[in-house]
């Protein structure tokens, strides 16, 4: 899934960084959290007078990152190979010298490591983020992974992160652990918003009848997401009398041809040709989200943060999501609160039954019933999960490193 969003409006208030050059190393620009976050942060650099380089391979968010001010420094960010790594250090140095980088600021584990080695060559501070539940049971990989934790401040994206930080790398993250969450566009993510238009093209675009109403599973295509999980879900209902409900799976395969094509054989085992649509990467979110009556977040292995559910949220529209990783901070539910003050609904993961009870619960609720499920779900995005919320807590961070740094030179 990848989405396309115009740029928020960021105070110029941050003025220790006015005439600061952070660099920030990932991967790619393409679709996640992790690349949404890369270019939202370099556009709040830029407002606060900053230079925002971005080294990477590419992708298509990088258009996006040059429109907001962003420098794209093209980069083998995504090389895994050891000895390549251990030459990309000296480059990295290299570069960071000629532009006169003043904080580096790591996104993957691969180049976390490059970066870890130029900053220190370079003695500047070094920050990391820890956006996924990085797997890893065996010697070797929790060493790899360990990288994450080695920043001067390890940014985590949810307190289930950071506890996850501290079992696993208590002796290189220290009490060196900040949550900032996942922020959400509020102005973008707002039913105001999104036009009916945006939705109706997006409807036809999915080959969605007038009648119909829209369960939505916004992922990349991959296992973990939760896909079959939501086919077989789908069977269950179908088989209980529900009609008139178009299951779109709205995510980029990113090569994965095989899974491709044990959904496509999974959905015709199952006699939902028609019924269950997949449908591409998506780049308006706002309007897929609009257009759906109810946002299915089915992952089978903990969500790190779970952006889709809170952006979901922030529009109004119903989630029913795994009840595992991040979930409880992102959506309010029973038994954690009353059921007056829930946000959305949790489900035991992998269980199709209690997903397909979940969601016929929400297709069957009235209009008021929903009115005020949306007030309730955007009152708390609004409340913790603000853009200018995350953007404003990590420029805090980096002006206060190098704060510290200008005073022990």
């Amino acid at each position: 899934m990848n989405d396309t969003r115009s740029a928020g409006t960021f105070p110029i208030e941050k003025t220790p960084l006015a005439g600061a050059t952070i660099l920030q190393i990932i991967p790619a620009l393409d679709a996640g959290g992790a690349e949404r976050t890369t270019v939202d942060v370099a556009a709040a650099l830029t407002a606060a007078g900053a230079r925002a380089l971005v080294a990477t391979e590419g992708g298509r968010l990088v258009g996006e990152l040059q429109a907001k001010g962003g420098i794209w420094l093209p980069f083998p960010a995504a090389s895994k190979n050891p000895f390549g790594m251990a030459l990309h250090v000296g480059r990295l140095a290299r570069l960071c010298r000629r532009e006169g980088v003043d904080l580096v600021h790591a996104r993957s584990r691969a180049p976390a490591w490059v970066a870890l080695g130029a900053a220190r060559r370079m003695r500047v501070p070094f920050v990391t983020t820890y956006h996924g539940s990085y797997s890893g049971r065996t010697g070797v990989k929790v060493l790899y992974n360990s990288v994450m934790a080695r920043g001067d401040v390890v940014i985590a994206n949810s307190h289930y992160t950071a506890d996850l930080i501290r079992s696993l790398h208590a002796d290189q993250a220290g009490d060196r652990v900040q949550v900032i969450h996942r922020g959400t566009d509020l102005a973008q993510f707002s039913p105001g918003a999104v036009s009916s238009a945006r939705v109706e093209a997006l409807r036809r675009a999915w080959g969605v009848a007038p009648h119909e109403r829209v369960v939505l599973l916004a992922a990349r295509l991959t296992a973990w997401k939760g896909q079959r999980v939501l086919i077989e879900a789908a069977a269950l209902m179908r088989d209980r009398g529900l009609r008139d409900v178009a299951f779109v799976l709205a995510g980029d395969p990113q090569g994965r041809a095989t899974y491709e094509r044990e959904l496509d054989g999974l959905v015709a085992a199952r006699g939902l040709d028609g019924t269950v649509r997949r449908v591409g990467h998506c780049t308006d979110m706002p309007a897929a989200f609009r257009a759906a009556s109810v946002v299915a977040v089915p992952s089978i292995e903990p969500e790190a943060f779970g952006r889709s559910a809170v952006e979901a949220q922030a529009l109004g529209t119903p989630v029913v999501v795994s009840d595992l990783g991040a979930v409880p901070e992102t959506v309010l539910a029973p038994p954690d609160v009353p059921s007056g003050q829930r946000t959305g609904w949790r489900v035991p993961p992998g269980d199709s039954a209690a997903l397909a009870d979940a969601l016929t619960e929400v297709l069957g609720l009235g209009a008021s019933a929903r009115d005020a499920l949306a007030r309730r779900a955007r009152a708390h995005v609004e409340a913790h999960f603000s853009l200018e919320g995350m953007v404003g807590d990590t420029l805090d961070v980096y002006a206060r490193l190098l704060g510290r740094s200008r005073t022990s030179v």
